[in-house]
This record gives structure tokens, sequence and C-alpha cells, in this order.
């Protein structure tokens, strides 16, 4: 019955997998399976028990390589006299199993594959290493655990172990950073008993060693224990050879085998400490691959063998290297890769060693090269990552390179294209004034002069892509009230970016930052009262020649980046009306050519413009300047833009209230019957909102020239939808008393 063969198959394979020996049945077994599978017709019809039977045969078969395995191990330790002359034709069959599919098996396989090398000639290392080596990144902790336990008796017994050191070396200390603990004490325990036994071998060739290097190096990593001379001695002499085979294994296609390696580097450079100097060439190009690395716990790794070159090569040896490489950026696909190892190399070094070569590495970072080439994220956080560094291993120290490190600060703000990295600068700039006892202001203060020194060297050749461009705003935004210090720096720079024939965009980002510093000027270019000396140069010389008219799109956008820089200067209160009254021939007609603007942002500003202008000097202009103004403002009433027409419409009550007693309604109600007549139609406006503020400057007109006023408000109350707003305004031109039937400008102006 099919049913009984299944289950007489089920029973012994579950016999296979609990008794402690089940080779012991096998003679019974074997001939029943060859007769029933083995012969040339197959007796067995159902295939699925036919796959139930292949299946115990396999764990029959893993049994037998696991006892085969035991079997070797002891033959090699009960008879080596005899075992040596056949060890080396196990070698092959021994390396083929060693990939099984069960760990116990790959476990046994390793076990047998140590006393067939051990009691063997010796021959056959090299063609075991490369399999052995695998099983170090095996997923079974057993077989790692078996794989450590073999290479550490090699270290230990091996006869020809000197030869193979450099190739056993790095298996055992890739164990001492598994994650499993007992494997880490294990390889931890095999690799301090090597290092021991090899001391005592090698006594003589060490003897100064022993005798005067006991104490570990000044700055030794903290809570770090310091291998045993012999494990230093054992690296040190294989440095040389290991490096190469670093390199190669760092640039893995494997994720673990990159990993794995990665860990073994920082634990070679600690022990070899100092000798790692005349490594360091190989050393750091090596470290630049592979902190490009996207898998981050190579990076992070890495990045902990380069704290390690810090903390044992003298900085003039790493720095004269590492200088060059962070100097020439451009020399490699990636170019943050120098800082990095930079910075990770900069932390790992004391403070009494790194304070002579402040200077040296400040000067390096402020290179046009180093900090303004760069606008990338990664470039500027590693940049940012090598100057906080600086401060932390140094802090007060810093002050001797305060300049030249807020100069990286300030570039690195100027580039980024991301806040948070821009407020992490700006967190480092705090941070570089409280190791001096000095809050940001204070800093700015301290440095102004050189800094604005920095950037007038080279003003003449910015255009809009020029990062000094970016690094005036930060200075300039930053220092607050600083700023209005230092004038006479300042607006030289500010003059030569802001002639008409340099270039557009960057006029138009100058403008837009000087307009935000002019509205607030009394914290910031006016903060010590000196602007106003320079304000009429500056209007006069700067903002009205780029006032003036030109084709193109790009020149009217800068036309109205300078008209919002001169509302904010007219509102900042930073020109006297003097000062203003002096340019106004010059100025008005650039301000009402700009109430043509094709830009509705250039309309509204001019007439906001205006509207100060009126408000500061309007009552010292002439009646001739009075009566150009009104008309370009009555254009705009029609406007497609409601804030155009409401501005259009204040500018109007403010040109009333700017006629003075030398202003004759009867010589000029040629002028008045005009404005008077574009009031009443507006008046009329379908917006509610226009008709209050059109009748309330209509009043204000009612005390100039009242008799004309009303003349016209009569013409035209029939025509309008609703004579309710022309009744009020007669109404209020009716209640007025008899002296004001006549003109009286000193009401108007008290209006």
């Amino acid at each position: 019955m099919e049913r009984c063969r299944e289950t007489a198959i089920a029973v012994i394979t579950d016999f296979i997998r609990c008794v402690p020996k089940p080779e012991d049945f096998l003679p019974y077994l074997m001939p029943c399976l060859a007769q029933r599978f083995g012969e040339n017709e197959i007796l067995e019809p159902a295939e699925e028990l036919r796959l139930s039977a292949v299946e115990m045969l396999s764990l029959t078969v893993e049994d037998v390589k696991r006892e085969s395995c035991k079997c070797t191990v002891n033959f090699a330790q009960s008879v080596p006299e005899h075992f040596h002359m056949q060890a080396d034709s196990l070698v092959k069959p021994l390396v083929m199993s060693i990939t099984h599919q069960h760990s116990r098996v790959r476990v046994a396989v390793i076990e047998a594959t140590g006393a067939v090398i051990q009691h063997g000639s010796g021959r056959n290392v090299d063609d075991v290493l490369p399999h052995l080596t695998q099983r170090f990144l095996d997923d079974s902790p057993q077989v790692r655990k078996a794989g450590t336990a073999v290479v550490g008796g090699w270290l230990l017994h091996l006869r020809e172990r000197y030869s193979y050191f450099h190739k056993l070396i790095p298996l055992l200390l890739s164990s001492t950073t598994d994650e499993i603990p007992e494997i880490r004490l294990l390889a931890a325990d095999l690799w301090k008993q090597a290092g021991t036994q090899w001391e005592k071998e090698n006594e003589e060739d060490i003897k100064d060693k022993m005798d005067f290097l006991l104490s570990p190096p000044a700055h030794y990593p903290p809570g770090v224990d310091r291998p045993v001379l012999g494990c230093r001695e054992l690296v040190v002499r294989n440095l040389g050879r290991l490096i190469p085979a670093i390199t190669h294994d760092l640039t893995d296609w494997l994720v673990p085998t990159r990993v794995k390696t990665s860990q073994l580097l920082s634990v070679l450079l600690l022990h070899a400490e100092d000798h790692s100097t005349q490594h360091l060439q190989p050393l750091l190009e090596t470290l630049y691959r592979t902190c490009t690395e996207t898998e981050k716990e190579v990076v992070k790794n890495c990045l902990a063998a380069a704290k390690l070159i810090g903390t044992f090569v003298p900085p003039p040896v790493f720095l004269k290297l590492l200088l060059d490489h962070v100097n020439a950026p451009h020399s490699s696909a990636h170019p943050w890769a120098p800082l990095m190892v930079l910075t990770a190399v900069l932390e790992g070094c004391s403070k009494p060693l790194l304070k002579p070569h402040l200077q040296q590495i400040a000067d390096t970072l402020v290179q046009p090269s180093v900090c303004q080439e760069y606008q990338q994220a990664v470039y500027l956080q590693q940049l940012l990552a090598c100057v906080d560094v600086l401060l932390h291993q140094c802090k007060s120290d810093c002050g001797a390179v305060s300049l030249q490190l807020l100069q990286v600060l300030i570039s690195i703000q100027s580039l980024s294209a991301e806040p948070q990295l821009s407020a992490k600068a700006l967190e480092s700039a705090h941070f570089l004034g409280k190791v001096q006892d000095l809050d940001l202001m204070e800093l700015y203060r301290q440095h102004m002069g050189q800094l604005l020194d920095w950037l007038f060297a080279s003003v003449s050749s910015w255009s809009s892509y020029s990062p000094q461009r970016l690094q005036l705003h930060i200075i300039v935004t930053q220092s607050g009230p600083v700023i209005g210090e230092f004038l006479n720096q300042l607006m030289p720079i500010v003059n030569s970016c802001l002639q008409p024939d340099r270039d557009k965009e960057m006029r138009m980002s100058m403008f837009t930052m000087l307009a935000k510093l002019l509205l607030d000027g009394n914290n910031t270019l006016d903060s010590q009262g000196h602007f106003r000396d320079e304000a009429e140069s500056f209007l006069s010389n700067i903002l009205i020649p780029n006032l003036v008219w030109k084709a193109g799109r790009t020149a009217g956008a800068l036309r109205t980046s300078a008209l919002s820089c001169l509302l904010a200067l007219l509102h900042g209160g930073t020109i006297t009306p003097g000062q203003l009254l002096s340019l106004e021939e010059k100025l008005s007609p650039q301000v009402l050519s700009a109430l043509e603007e094709d830009s509705q942002m250039g309309r509204l500003l001019a007439s906001r413009s205006l509207s100060v202008m009126l408000t500061l000097v309007g009552r010292s202009m002439h009646q001739d300047t009075l009566n150009k103004i009104y008309p370009e403002l009555l254009k705009h009433l029609d406007d497609s833009s409601a804030e155009v027409r409401a501005a259009a419409l204040h500018g109007v009550g403010l040109w009333l209230s700017s006629l003075t007693k030398d202003y004759s309604p009867e010589l000029c109600a040629p002028h008045l019957q005009l404005l008077f007549q574009q009031l009443l139609l507006h008046l009329d406006d379908p917006n509610l909102a226009v008709q209050d503020q059109v009748l309330e400057i209509l009043k204000k007109g009612s005390l100039v020239h009242p008799v004309l006023l009303k003349r016209e408000a009569e013409a035209v109350k029939d025509k309008h939808r609703s004579p309710v707003y022309c009744e009020l305004l007669l109404q209020h031109i009716s209640s007025l008393s008899a002296e004001t039937t006549a003109p009286c400008s000193e009401k108007l102006q008290n209006a």
C-alpha cells in the first residue's frame, strides 16, 4: 500500500533527525533504497514518495559528511605521523563541502579542514584560505565561530605560520568586531595568545621595546584597551602587505565584505599606532574613495579609521597630504571626500598638537577654490563640519583664526540653498563669537573692516553669479547696526556694483538688499546717523541713473527693484527733505515715467514713491512742478490694478494737501477744472470704497476752489447713476462758512 510506504519513509526520516548515531543503521537502509530506487527500473511508482525518499537520503548523506569530518579530526589527532601522508588528498573534497546548505555540516567541514592543514604538509593553506575567508561572512554564528577557532589555532600552532601571518591576521582580527559577543571574546583571546607567543619567540628582537614602550602614547583613545606588544608588532610588520588587500576589499561588490573590511581597517590602525605614518598616502587615497560609499556603515567605519590617523600620526605629516587634496577638490569626482576625511582626522587629533597648525588649516579653508566654488549641499556640509571640529577642539585658540573661520561660515551661508544648513552655519558663527566671549554683533565689529576689504578686492569683477555678492548680503544683514559704522568701506562697494553698465541681475539683487536695510535704516545703515551724509550722493549717482527707461523685461525688472529701494529710502527717514528737494528736478521725471511701467509692481511702487515725495517736500514745490504731477496720477485712476488705483487716489489727495498760499487757484483754474472733472467721474465708480475715497479728496478740493468745484459737481450730478455722492459733496460745499467760499489754502493745509 502506498500509504504504508509513505509512513515508513516518514518514520525513518524522523529517526535520522533524532537518534544520536543514525549511521549505525545505514547497512540496513542503503540496500533497501538501492533496490527500490537504484535499479534499472525504479520500483516506486509514486513521485511524491520518490521525492520523500531522496530528502531522507540527503539527511543521511549530511550525517555521513559530519561523521566523516569528525573521523578526519580524530584520525589527524590520533596518528599524525601517518595522517600527514594522506592529508593533502582530503583538501579538495573538504573545500567542495564547505558551502553545504546546512550550517552543522559547514561547521564540521571547517573543523576538519583545520585539522587537515594543521597535520598535513602545509602546502595547501593557499588552496583553503579563499573558501575559509567566505565563512567569516557566514550567516550562521556557529560557522563564524568555527572559522575563528581554526584560524586562531593556525596562528598558534601551524608549523609554517610565519609565512602566512599576513593572510591569517586579518581573518582573526575581523572576528574581533563580530556582532556576537562570544565570537568577539574568542577572537580577542586567541589573538592575545598569538601575540604573547610571538613575543616570547622573538624576545631578543623586541627587547628594547618591551623595556621602554610599555605605556600607551599620549591622547590614546579613551576606553580602549591597548593590545599587547606582540599583537602590535605582528600588525606593524605585516601592515605593508595588508593595506593593498584592504584597499581591494573595500571596493568589493558585496556589501558585507566592504563592511567587514572597513571594520578591520580601524582595528589594524589601532594596532599600528604611529607606524601607519609610512603608509599614509595609500591609506588616505583609500579613505577618499570609501567616503563616497553609498553604504552608511562603511562610511562610518572608515571615518573612525581616519580619526585614529589623527590620533597617532603627527599633524605636520597628515596636513601636508590632506590640505593639498582639500585645496584641489576639482581633481576628484567627489570634491567633498578630502574635506570629510580631514574633518575626521582633526577630530582625532589632540588640542595641543593641533593648535600650532590652526593658521595653516584656516588659510586653506578660506581659499576661494575651497569655500567658494561648490554649491552642492554635501560639500558645504563637510566644510561646515570641518569648521565645527576646529571650534570644538580648539575653542578659544580659534581666536587667532577668527576672521578666516567667519569668512568660511559666511561663504557657506551665501552658497547654501538649504535653510537648515544656513541656520547651522549661523549657529557656528555664534559659537565662534562665544569661544572669544563675543556676541555675533561684536564678532562682526571686530572683523568688519577686513571683511569689506576682502570683498572690495574683487568687486570690479562681480556678476550675478559671483559668490561675493551673496557674501555681502550675509554680512550686511547679519551685522545689524554694526554695518552703519563702516559706511566709508561699504558705499564704494555698493557704488561699484550699481553702476548702470554692471550686470543687471546683480544690480536687481543689490537694490532688493538695500531696500530691506533702508526700511529699518536706524538699526542698519543709518545706525550712527552717517548714511544721511551719503544719501544725496546715493540718490543722485545710483538710484536716478538706474531709473532711466531702457527696453527689455530685464531692464523693467531692474527699474522695479530700484523703485523699491527708492521707496525704502524715502520711507526709512534716511534722507532729509532738503536733500530730496535739491534733487527733485532730476528725480520727479523718472518717477513719473515709472508710472507707465508695464509691471503692476513698478506702477505701484512709483505711485507710492510719488506720494511720499509729496508728503516730504510737496509744499516746497513750485506750482509748475506740481502741475506736472497730477495729470500722471489721474491717468492711473483707471489702472487695471486696484492697488495702483488706490495708490494714485492717495497721491491725488496728497497733491491737494501740498498746495500752499503760493498756489494761485485762479491762474491754475484750468488745472483744477481738469482735476475736478476726473475726480467727479470716479465719484460714480462701481466700487463703494473708491467713491468714499474720492469724496474725501474732493472735500479737500472744495477748500482750494469751492466755486469751481460746485459748478462742476452740479453739471454732472444728473449724469451719475446715483446722485447721492454729488449731493453729499454739494452739501459739504454749502456748509462751508463764508470765509471758506473764497480760496483758502491755509485751511486746506490744515485739512
